[in-house]
Protein backbone atom coordinates (compact mmCIF):
# COMPACT_ATOMS: atom_id res chain seq x y z
CA UNK A 1 0.00 0.00 0.00
CA UNK A 2 2.58 2.28 0.53
CA UNK A 3 4.23 1.63 -2.38
CA UNK A 4 1.32 2.00 -4.53
CA UNK A 5 0.94 5.70 -2.10
CA UNK A 6 4.52 6.76 -3.50
CA UNK A 7 4.30 5.25 -7.08
CA UNK A 8 7.26 2.73 -6.45
CA UNK A 9 7.99 -0.41 -8.11
CA UNK A 10 8.32 -3.90 -6.18
CA UNK A 11 11.90 -3.78 -7.74
CA UNK A 12 12.68 -0.88 -5.43
CA UNK A 13 10.64 -0.82 -2.70
CA UNK A 14 13.01 -2.44 -0.32
CA UNK A 15 15.42 0.35 -0.84
CA UNK A 16 12.99 2.41 -0.42
CA UNK A 17 11.70 1.32 3.24
CA UNK A 18 15.46 0.89 4.08
CA UNK A 19 15.57 4.94 3.15
CA UNK A 20 12.79 5.52 4.94
CA UNK A 21 14.01 4.11 8.35
CA UNK A 22 17.48 5.66 8.15
CA UNK A 23 15.76 9.04 7.81
CA UNK A 24 13.73 7.92 10.91
CA UNK A 25 17.21 6.92 12.46
CA UNK A 26 19.13 10.27 11.94
CA UNK A 27 16.19 12.49 13.10
CA UNK A 28 15.92 10.65 16.45
CA UNK A 29 19.78 10.78 16.77
CA UNK A 30 19.80 14.67 15.98
CA UNK A 31 16.91 15.17 19.10
CA UNK A 32 18.55 12.88 21.61
CA UNK A 33 22.15 14.63 20.91
CA UNK A 34 21.89 17.66 19.28
CA UNK A 35 19.00 19.50 20.53
CA UNK A 36 19.94 22.85 22.07
CA UNK A 37 19.35 22.01 25.21
CA UNK A 38 20.95 18.89 25.11
CA UNK A 39 24.08 20.68 24.13
CA UNK A 40 23.72 23.09 26.30
CA UNK A 41 23.69 20.42 29.37
CA UNK A 42 26.40 18.81 27.28
CA UNK A 43 28.87 22.09 28.19
CA UNK A 44 27.87 22.30 31.36
CA UNK A 45 29.27 19.28 32.80
CA UNK A 46 32.88 19.36 34.06
CA UNK A 47 35.97 18.01 32.45
CA UNK A 48 37.92 16.39 34.83
CA UNK A 49 42.01 18.09 33.83
CA UNK A 50 43.81 17.83 36.46
CA UNK A 51 46.31 14.69 37.52
CA UNK A 52 47.43 15.15 40.80
CA UNK A 53 49.24 12.57 42.66
CA UNK A 54 51.40 14.71 44.58
CA UNK A 55 49.67 13.97 47.71
CA UNK A 56 50.39 10.99 50.67
CA UNK A 57 53.76 9.94 51.97
CA UNK A 58 56.93 10.57 49.74
CA UNK A 59 57.96 7.11 48.63
CA UNK A 60 60.32 5.45 45.81
CA UNK A 61 58.77 4.58 42.75
CA UNK A 62 59.07 1.22 40.85
CA UNK A 63 57.94 0.18 37.40
CA UNK A 64 54.97 -1.71 38.67
CA UNK A 65 53.91 1.08 40.90
CA UNK A 66 54.08 3.74 38.23
CA UNK A 67 52.05 1.58 35.96
CA UNK A 68 49.19 1.42 38.93
CA UNK A 69 49.73 5.35 39.78
CA UNK A 70 49.68 6.48 36.49
CA UNK A 71 47.48 4.09 34.91
CA UNK A 72 44.48 6.96 33.87
CA UNK A 73 47.33 8.54 31.84
CA UNK A 74 48.32 5.88 30.25
CA UNK A 75 44.90 4.81 28.86
CA UNK A 76 44.53 6.91 25.48
CA UNK A 77 41.55 8.27 25.89
CA UNK A 78 42.09 10.54 28.84
CA UNK A 79 41.42 14.39 28.95
CA UNK A 80 43.49 15.46 31.14
CA UNK A 81 45.59 19.25 30.82
CA UNK A 82 47.07 19.23 34.02
CA UNK A 83 49.16 17.13 35.91
CA UNK A 84 51.09 16.78 38.95
CA UNK A 85 53.90 14.00 39.53
CA UNK A 86 55.62 15.26 42.71
CA UNK A 87 56.29 13.39 46.22
CA UNK A 88 56.98 10.50 44.17
CA UNK A 89 60.98 9.72 43.37
CA UNK A 90 61.33 7.95 40.30
CA UNK A 91 63.80 5.80 39.24
CA UNK A 92 64.55 4.82 35.33
CA UNK A 93 62.49 2.02 35.34
CA UNK A 94 59.25 4.28 36.78
CA UNK A 95 60.15 7.46 34.55
CA UNK A 96 60.24 5.40 31.80
CA UNK A 97 56.50 4.58 32.22
CA UNK A 98 55.95 8.26 32.74
CA UNK A 99 57.47 9.07 29.43
CA UNK A 100 55.03 6.50 27.49
CA UNK A 101 52.02 8.71 29.15
CA UNK A 102 53.39 11.99 28.43
CA UNK A 103 54.48 11.59 25.11
CA UNK A 104 50.96 10.50 24.12
CA UNK A 105 49.50 13.34 25.42
CA UNK A 106 51.95 16.56 25.03
CA UNK A 107 49.79 18.31 22.46
CA UNK A 108 47.25 18.72 24.94
CA UNK A 109 49.38 19.26 27.95
CA UNK A 110 48.93 23.12 29.76
CA UNK A 111 50.47 22.73 33.34
CA UNK A 112 53.10 20.11 34.23
CA UNK A 113 54.65 20.22 37.91
CA UNK A 114 57.34 18.11 38.08
CA UNK A 115 58.63 19.01 41.62
CA UNK A 116 60.27 16.46 44.30
CA UNK A 117 60.53 13.80 41.58
CA UNK A 118 63.91 12.42 42.24
CA UNK A 119 64.57 12.99 46.08
CA UNK A 120 67.20 10.31 47.04
CA UNK A 121 68.57 9.43 43.83
CA UNK A 122 71.82 9.07 43.21
CA UNK A 123 73.34 11.93 41.22
CA UNK A 124 73.61 10.33 37.62
CA UNK A 125 70.00 8.42 38.12
CA UNK A 126 68.59 11.71 38.72
CA UNK A 127 70.22 13.30 35.91
CA UNK A 128 68.92 10.50 34.08
CA UNK A 129 65.42 10.77 35.40
CA UNK A 130 65.26 14.01 34.20
CA UNK A 131 66.54 13.66 31.08
CA UNK A 132 63.37 10.95 30.24
CA UNK A 133 60.82 13.54 31.44
CA UNK A 134 62.66 15.98 29.02
CA UNK A 135 62.78 14.47 25.76
CA UNK A 136 58.83 12.89 26.74
CA UNK A 137 57.88 16.53 27.12
CA UNK A 138 59.83 18.45 24.35
CA UNK A 139 57.64 19.86 22.00
CA UNK A 140 55.15 20.55 24.57
CA UNK A 141 53.23 24.24 24.74
CA UNK A 142 52.98 24.63 28.34
CA UNK A 143 52.14 27.64 29.96
CA UNK A 144 53.05 26.32 33.28
CA UNK A 145 56.13 24.45 34.49
CA UNK A 146 57.75 23.77 38.28
CA UNK A 147 60.51 22.19 38.68
CA UNK A 148 60.82 23.19 41.74
CA UNK A 149 62.36 20.96 44.79
CA UNK A 150 64.91 18.76 42.67
CA UNK A 151 68.38 19.25 43.26
CA UNK A 152 69.20 20.48 40.01
CA UNK A 153 72.52 23.29 39.57
CA UNK A 154 73.46 23.79 36.34
CA UNK A 155 73.82 19.60 35.52
CA UNK A 156 69.97 19.67 36.53
CA UNK A 157 68.57 22.51 34.36
CA UNK A 158 70.81 20.99 31.34
CA UNK A 159 69.25 17.59 32.08
CA UNK A 160 66.18 19.37 31.37
CA UNK A 161 67.40 21.20 28.19
CA UNK A 162 65.40 19.53 25.31
CA UNK A 163 61.86 20.39 27.18
CA UNK A 164 63.01 24.08 28.16
CA UNK A 165 64.41 25.23 24.76
CA UNK A 166 60.98 24.00 23.14
CA UNK A 167 58.73 26.05 25.49
CA UNK A 168 57.53 29.36 23.99
CA UNK A 169 54.11 30.50 25.37
CA UNK A 170 54.94 29.31 29.00
CA UNK A 171 53.20 31.88 31.74
CA UNK A 172 54.42 30.72 35.10
CA UNK A 173 57.72 29.20 35.78
CA UNK A 174 59.01 28.27 39.20
CA UNK A 175 62.57 27.56 40.24
CA UNK A 176 62.15 27.03 43.91
CA UNK A 177 65.14 24.91 46.50
CA UNK A 178 66.64 24.05 43.08
CA UNK A 179 70.32 25.10 44.02
CA UNK A 180 70.39 27.39 41.39
CA UNK A 181 73.67 28.78 41.18
CA UNK A 182 75.30 31.53 38.73
CA UNK A 183 76.10 28.77 36.02
CA UNK A 184 72.90 27.52 36.42
CA UNK A 185 71.23 30.66 36.40
CA UNK A 186 73.29 31.56 33.27
CA UNK A 187 71.45 27.90 31.82
CA UNK A 188 68.15 28.70 32.38
CA UNK A 189 68.40 32.20 30.27
CA UNK A 190 70.48 30.02 27.62
CA UNK A 191 67.70 27.40 27.36
CA UNK A 192 64.44 28.90 28.06
CA UNK A 193 64.10 30.89 24.43
CA UNK A 194 61.10 33.20 25.68
CA UNK A 195 60.06 34.92 28.82
CA UNK A 196 57.80 37.82 27.06
CA UNK A 197 54.76 36.21 28.17
CA UNK A 198 55.53 34.96 31.72
CA UNK A 199 53.42 36.37 34.56
CA UNK A 200 54.89 34.41 37.35
CA UNK A 201 58.47 33.77 37.67
CA UNK A 202 59.63 32.19 41.23
CA UNK A 203 62.83 31.70 42.42
CA UNK A 204 63.05 30.85 46.38
CA UNK A 205 65.78 29.42 48.65
CA UNK A 206 68.86 29.22 45.55
CA UNK A 207 72.46 29.91 46.29
CA UNK A 208 72.80 32.34 43.40
CA UNK A 209 74.13 34.99 45.07
CA UNK A 210 74.77 38.29 43.05
CA UNK A 211 76.28 36.35 39.96
CA UNK A 212 73.26 34.32 39.82
CA UNK A 213 71.19 37.57 40.20
CA UNK A 214 72.77 39.77 37.69
CA UNK A 215 72.70 36.21 35.07
CA UNK A 216 68.93 36.78 35.74
CA UNK A 217 68.45 39.99 35.32
CA UNK A 218 68.58 39.87 31.17
CA UNK A 219 66.06 37.02 31.75
CA UNK A 220 63.92 38.98 33.46
CA UNK A 221 63.71 42.47 31.87
CA UNK A 222 62.48 40.68 28.82
CA UNK A 223 59.47 39.54 31.25
CA UNK A 224 57.92 42.32 31.28
CA UNK A 225 54.29 41.60 31.48
CA UNK A 226 55.13 39.25 34.82
CA UNK A 227 52.80 40.16 38.12
CA UNK A 228 54.16 37.47 40.69
CA UNK A 229 57.81 37.81 41.50
CA UNK A 230 59.55 35.96 43.66
CA UNK A 231 63.33 36.32 44.13
CA UNK A 232 63.50 35.39 48.10
CA UNK A 233 66.23 33.34 50.22
CA UNK A 234 69.22 33.45 47.38
CA UNK A 235 72.01 34.53 48.99
CA UNK A 236 72.16 38.05 46.52
CA UNK A 237 73.71 41.08 48.12
CA UNK A 238 73.86 44.71 47.04
CA UNK A 239 75.05 44.32 43.21
CA UNK A 240 72.88 41.42 42.42
CA UNK A 241 69.81 43.65 44.65
CA UNK A 242 70.64 46.43 42.00
CA UNK A 243 70.67 44.44 38.71
CA UNK A 244 67.53 42.65 39.16
CA UNK A 245 65.43 45.45 40.63
CA UNK A 246 66.51 47.44 37.71
CA UNK A 247 65.25 44.84 35.37
CA UNK A 248 62.35 45.20 36.31
CA UNK A 249 61.80 48.99 35.63
CA UNK A 250 60.74 47.29 32.13
CA UNK A 251 57.42 46.41 33.13
CA UNK A 252 54.82 48.28 35.12
CA UNK A 253 52.29 45.30 35.82
CA UNK A 254 53.68 44.10 39.28
CA UNK A 255 51.17 42.31 42.21
CA UNK A 256 53.23 40.69 43.93
CA UNK A 257 56.92 41.04 45.09
CA UNK A 258 58.50 39.07 47.49
CA UNK A 259 62.34 39.68 47.40
CA UNK A 260 62.65 38.28 51.17
CA UNK A 261 65.84 36.91 53.07
CA UNK A 262 68.39 38.82 50.98
CA UNK A 263 71.32 41.16 51.74
CA UNK A 264 70.28 44.61 49.88
CA UNK A 265 71.18 46.66 52.41
CA UNK A 266 70.12 51.00 52.23
CA UNK A 267 71.77 51.03 48.78
CA UNK A 268 69.53 48.54 47.33
CA UNK A 269 66.82 49.54 48.93
CA UNK A 270 67.00 53.04 47.01
CA UNK A 271 67.46 51.26 44.07
CA UNK A 272 64.39 49.30 45.28
CA UNK A 273 62.58 52.54 45.85
CA UNK A 274 62.85 53.61 42.37
CA UNK A 275 61.40 50.49 41.09
CA UNK A 276 58.33 50.59 43.06
CA UNK A 277 57.23 53.62 41.64
CA UNK A 278 56.77 52.08 38.02
CA UNK A 279 54.11 49.82 39.76
CA UNK A 280 50.72 51.26 40.83
CA UNK A 281 48.69 47.67 40.84
CA UNK A 282 50.78 46.53 43.98
CA UNK A 283 48.80 44.42 45.82
CA UNK A 284 51.46 41.93 48.38
CA UNK A 285 54.98 43.10 49.09
CA UNK A 286 56.71 41.12 51.28
CA UNK A 287 60.20 42.82 51.72
CA UNK A 288 61.47 41.09 55.23
CA UNK A 289 65.46 40.67 56.55
CA UNK A 290 66.97 42.58 53.61
CA UNK A 291 69.01 45.08 55.94
CA UNK A 292 67.16 48.02 54.42
CA UNK A 293 67.94 50.01 57.42
CA UNK A 294 66.44 53.70 57.98
CA UNK A 295 67.39 55.09 54.58
CA UNK A 296 66.66 52.18 52.68
CA UNK A 297 62.57 51.66 54.34
CA UNK A 298 62.41 55.09 54.04
CA UNK A 299 62.79 55.60 50.43
CA UNK A 300 60.86 52.12 50.25
CA UNK A 301 57.65 53.88 52.05
CA UNK A 302 57.91 56.77 50.39
CA UNK A 303 57.90 55.45 47.03
CA UNK A 304 54.47 52.85 48.19
CA UNK A 305 53.00 55.76 49.63
CA UNK A 306 52.80 57.03 45.55
CA UNK A 307 51.45 53.68 44.15
CA UNK A 308 50.13 51.59 47.20
CA UNK A 309 46.64 52.15 47.12
CA UNK A 310 46.10 48.65 46.05
CA UNK A 311 48.21 46.91 48.76
CA UNK A 312 47.00 44.25 50.88
CA UNK A 313 50.01 42.94 52.28
CA UNK A 314 52.89 44.37 53.61
CA UNK A 315 55.97 42.44 55.17
CA UNK A 316 58.86 44.79 56.33
CA UNK A 317 60.12 42.67 59.28
CA UNK A 318 63.77 42.13 60.45
CA UNK A 319 65.00 45.38 58.34
CA UNK A 320 66.62 47.77 61.23
CA UNK A 321 64.04 50.26 61.04
CA UNK A 322 63.75 52.53 63.74
CA UNK A 323 61.20 55.57 65.02
CA UNK A 324 63.13 57.50 62.71
CA UNK A 325 61.40 56.41 59.90
CA UNK A 326 57.89 56.78 61.69
CA UNK A 327 56.79 59.78 59.37
CA UNK A 328 57.53 57.52 55.99
CA UNK A 329 56.02 54.53 57.59
CA UNK A 330 52.67 56.75 58.46
CA UNK A 331 52.17 58.36 54.85
CA UNK A 332 52.51 54.61 53.61
CA UNK A 333 50.24 53.06 55.49
CA UNK A 334 47.76 56.10 55.47
CA UNK A 335 48.21 55.56 51.50
CA UNK A 336 47.37 51.65 51.73
CA UNK A 337 43.30 52.06 52.43
CA UNK A 338 42.86 48.32 51.52
CA UNK A 339 45.57 46.86 53.75
CA UNK A 340 45.03 43.67 55.50
CA UNK A 341 48.45 42.14 56.74
CA UNK A 342 51.49 44.64 58.28
CA UNK A 343 54.30 43.22 59.17
CA UNK A 344 56.59 45.06 61.41
CA UNK A 345 58.35 42.40 63.65
CA UNK A 346 62.20 42.53 64.56
CA UNK A 347 62.99 46.49 63.99
CA UNK A 348 63.75 48.69 66.50
CA UNK A 349 60.30 51.09 66.33
CA UNK A 350 60.01 51.14 70.29
CA UNK A 351 56.79 52.98 71.51
CA UNK A 352 56.83 56.28 69.49
CA UNK A 353 57.27 53.98 66.30
CA UNK A 354 54.17 51.73 67.54
CA UNK A 355 51.79 54.52 68.80
CA UNK A 356 52.81 56.26 65.04
CA UNK A 357 51.85 53.05 63.07
CA UNK A 358 48.65 52.61 64.96
CA UNK A 359 47.35 55.46 65.12
CA UNK A 360 47.81 55.47 61.38
CA UNK A 361 45.84 52.26 61.10
CA UNK A 362 43.01 53.82 63.45
CA UNK A 363 41.02 55.33 61.38
CA UNK A 364 39.99 53.37 58.05
CA UNK A 365 41.64 50.32 57.32
CA UNK A 366 38.78 48.57 58.62
CA UNK A 367 40.20 45.24 56.34
CA UNK A 368 43.15 45.19 58.64
CA UNK A 369 43.09 41.56 59.90
CA UNK A 370 47.29 41.20 60.79
CA UNK A 371 49.40 43.67 62.84
CA UNK A 372 52.57 42.32 63.66
CA UNK A 373 54.99 44.17 66.15
CA UNK A 374 56.77 41.71 67.42
CA UNK A 375 60.41 42.41 68.77
CA UNK A 376 60.42 45.97 68.60
CA UNK A 377 61.77 46.84 71.73
CA UNK A 378 57.84 48.05 72.93
CA UNK A 379 56.61 48.46 76.09
CA UNK A 380 53.13 49.14 77.52
CA UNK A 381 52.70 52.50 75.86
CA UNK A 382 53.59 51.02 72.66
CA UNK A 383 51.79 47.94 73.02
CA UNK A 384 48.44 49.30 74.43
CA UNK A 385 48.31 51.82 71.57
CA UNK A 386 48.32 48.45 68.97
CA UNK A 387 45.76 46.67 71.21
CA UNK A 388 43.61 49.96 70.78
CA UNK A 389 43.80 49.98 67.35
CA UNK A 390 42.95 46.44 67.00
CA UNK A 391 39.77 45.96 69.07
CA UNK A 392 38.40 48.63 66.66
CA UNK A 393 38.96 46.10 63.70
CA UNK A 394 35.82 43.91 63.00
CA UNK A 395 37.63 41.77 60.78
CA UNK A 396 40.93 41.56 62.61
CA UNK A 397 42.93 38.48 63.69
CA UNK A 398 45.84 38.35 64.86
CA UNK A 399 47.80 40.97 67.63
CA UNK A 400 51.53 39.66 67.66
CA UNK A 401 53.25 41.26 70.34
CA UNK A 402 55.76 38.99 71.37
CA UNK A 403 59.21 39.71 72.06
CA UNK A 404 58.92 43.03 73.84
CA UNK A 405 59.36 44.58 77.11
CA UNK A 406 55.43 45.18 78.16
CA UNK A 407 55.09 44.80 82.07
CA UNK A 408 52.94 42.70 84.10
CA UNK A 409 50.31 45.94 83.97
CA UNK A 410 50.73 46.87 80.69
CA UNK A 411 49.56 42.99 79.93
CA UNK A 412 46.44 43.33 82.07
CA UNK A 413 45.79 46.92 80.28
CA UNK A 414 46.13 45.55 76.86
CA UNK A 415 44.34 42.43 77.80
CA UNK A 416 41.08 44.31 78.98
CA UNK A 417 41.43 47.40 75.97
CA UNK A 418 40.79 43.78 73.85
CA UNK A 419 38.64 41.82 75.74
CA UNK A 420 36.08 44.90 75.24
CA UNK A 421 36.87 45.14 71.07
CA UNK A 422 35.23 43.96 68.45
CA UNK A 423 36.74 40.64 67.90
CA UNK A 424 37.94 39.79 71.82
CA UNK A 425 40.93 38.42 73.39
CA UNK A 426 41.43 35.63 71.11
CA UNK A 427 42.69 38.08 68.91
CA UNK A 428 46.36 38.26 70.39
CA UNK A 429 49.14 35.97 69.99
CA UNK A 430 51.59 34.21 72.28
CA UNK A 431 53.50 36.36 74.52
CA UNK A 432 55.57 33.75 75.90
CA UNK A 433 58.95 35.52 74.89
CA UNK A 434 57.87 38.58 76.34
CA UNK A 435 59.93 40.36 78.95
CA UNK A 436 57.67 41.86 81.82
CA UNK A 437 61.21 43.36 83.60
CA UNK A 438 62.58 44.98 80.98
CA UNK A 439 60.37 47.72 80.40
CA UNK A 440 61.52 49.90 83.21
CA UNK A 441 64.85 50.46 82.03
CA UNK A 442 63.26 51.09 78.69
CA UNK A 443 61.25 53.63 80.29
CA UNK A 444 63.82 55.10 82.15
CA UNK A 445 66.25 56.20 79.09
CA UNK A 446 62.97 57.19 77.12
CA UNK A 447 62.07 59.72 79.66
CA UNK A 448 65.87 60.79 80.04
CA UNK A 449 66.21 61.41 76.65
CA UNK A 450 63.01 62.96 76.86
CA UNK A 451 64.01 65.53 79.22
CA UNK A 452 66.38 67.51 76.55
CA UNK A 453 63.76 67.21 73.66
CA UNK A 454 60.88 68.12 75.29
CA UNK A 455 58.51 66.62 78.77
CA UNK A 456 55.95 65.76 76.45
CA UNK A 457 55.73 62.09 74.68
CA UNK A 458 54.19 62.62 71.57
CA UNK A 459 53.64 60.76 68.41
CA UNK A 460 55.57 61.61 65.33
CA UNK A 461 52.87 61.52 63.14
CA UNK A 462 50.37 64.03 65.00
CA UNK A 463 52.98 66.10 66.81
CA UNK A 464 50.88 68.88 69.72
CA UNK A 465 47.59 66.11 68.87
CA UNK A 466 48.10 62.75 70.32
CA UNK A 467 49.89 62.54 73.53
CA UNK A 468 51.38 58.36 74.31
CA UNK A 469 49.77 58.77 78.02
CA UNK A 470 46.64 59.30 76.29
CA UNK A 471 46.66 56.89 73.66
CA UNK A 472 47.82 54.18 76.31
CA UNK A 473 44.66 55.10 78.80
Amino acid sequence: MLLNRFHVSPAGGMWFVVGILLWLFVAVVYRIYFRPETMTRMEDVPVESLFDVSGGTRAFLTKEKAEELLKQLLDADNAYTRIRLGNWSFGIDAADVAARALSSMKSRLVDVDLADIVAGRPEAEALKVMSIFSSALEGSQLRSLNLSDNALGEKGVRAFSSLLKSQKSLEKLYFMNNGISEEAAQAICELVPFSGNLRVLHFHNNMSGDGGAQALADFVRTATKVEDFQFSSTRVGVDGAIALVEALRTGKSLKRLDLRDNMYGPEGGLALAETLKLHPELQEVYLSDLGLEDEGATAVLKALAEVGSHVEVLELGGNEITEKAAPALVSCIRAMKSLRRLVLSENELKDKGAVAVSQALLEGHESLEVLDLSENMLGRIGAVAAAQTAAKKKSFKSLNLNSNYISEGGLEVLKEVLSKGATGLKVLGSLDENDEDGEDEEETGDEEEEEDDDEERECPCCIGKTRFEDLAL
